[in-house]
């Protein structure tokens, strides 16, 4: 089975895998649509990111497999594996290396992918070099109920203006909460953040939101300082209060590292799809610059020192 990049001439392999495609980025699954449709395929052509897809084909069999990049990060993401009803084709694992030496060509120290923890494509990706590193869980909050005054149902009450988008000057702080939040081993897979995107609560700078959006839907994914107090009211009112939501479906991703935020989501009517493993592939390891000890020369010997006890007369 010989594998290559997609080309023009393949659009029709692509409608007919339209239905039948495993998708392993969530996030923008959620939020930009089906992988292969017209918005997935716009990708393409957005200057900003770094996105490719193979085709790999046999007598009979045709597998498809899409990573996608954006620029200044250091890892890629498996977007998609199709057809999804063949994921234990023997030629899948060779696929998903293919795709994972083009993040290599784009710098990308590490390879993500998001799959549910029963799917078939486990086998898969684990001859490929994956392994899991977290789990996460998406939770539905685009429902949460109110009372008439806009209240959730807690008594206590969060104020609108408390959350705001976070600006340059908030990053340290930002950055600060990801450091003391995500176990230290998780660092290289899950930097810190370095862009202004998402959402601070500006009384504590304990609680903070990285957002996700597109067309079809909005995924937050929190960062909570576990002695932070009224979660739920504060969770609550950013959902209720999101500037430009325009009827928008909204989702918090919770990682493993935050799974006490799950009842707190279930408290306040959200509602949970299975969990997913988070698994990853090192494309490089981090190795830190030595320095060269001194070494005494082969023709000097040192003698070890002697130190005896001094008596003094008091």
């Amino acid at each position: 089975m010989s594998i290559r990049s997609l080309d023009i001439l393949d659009i029709p392999i692509l409608a007919r895998y339209r239905n039948d495609v495993l998708t392993l980025d969530t996030a923008r699954a959620l939020t930009r649509g089906h992988p292969l449709g017209a918005m997935g395929l716009l990708a393409y052509v957005n200057p900003v990111r770094h996105i490719y897809a193979a085709v790999a084909n046999g007598s009979s069999d045709v597998l498809l497999g899409g990573i996608i990049h954006t620029r200044g990060d250091t890892y890629a993401k498996l977007l998609y594996l199709a057809p999804g009803s063949r994921l234990s084709h023997a030629q899948l694992p060779a696929l998903i290396d293919h795709l994972s030496v083009e993040a290599g060509n784009w710098s990308a120290f590490h390879v993500l992918a998001e799959v549910d923890e029963s799917s078939g494509a486990f086998p898969a990706l684990r001859m490929a070099g994956f392994s899991v590193y977290a789990w996460q869980r998406i939770w539905d909050v685009s429902h949460i109920q109110k009372t008439e005054a806009g209240q959730t149902r807690r008594p206590e009450r969060v104020e609108e203006s408390e959350w705001r988008r976070i600006g340059s000057l908030d990053l340290p702080a930002v950055q600060s909460l990801h450091y003391q939040i995500v176990p230290p081993l998780l660092h290289p897979v899950e930097p810190a953040p370095h862009r202004e995107v998402g959402f601070i609560y500006s009384e504590s700078m304990k609680c903070y939101a990285n957002i996700t959006a597109g067309a079809y839907g909005i995924v937050l994914t929190p960062l909570v300082h576990p002695e932070e107090k009224n979660v739920s009211e504060k969770l609550s009112a950013l959902v209720n209060n999101l500037p430009d939501r325009n009827g928008r479906p909204v989702y918090f991703c919770v990682r493993s590292y935050q799974s006490w935020l799950d009842p707190v989501l279930e408290d306040i009517g959200a509602s949970a799809a299975p969990r997913q493993a988070m698994m990853v592939k090192h494309l490089a390891h981090l190795v830190k610059a030595g320095q060269a000890a001194r070494v005494v020369p082969s023709s000097v010997s040192v003698q070890p020192s002697h130190i005896s006890r001094m008596d003094t007369d008091e």
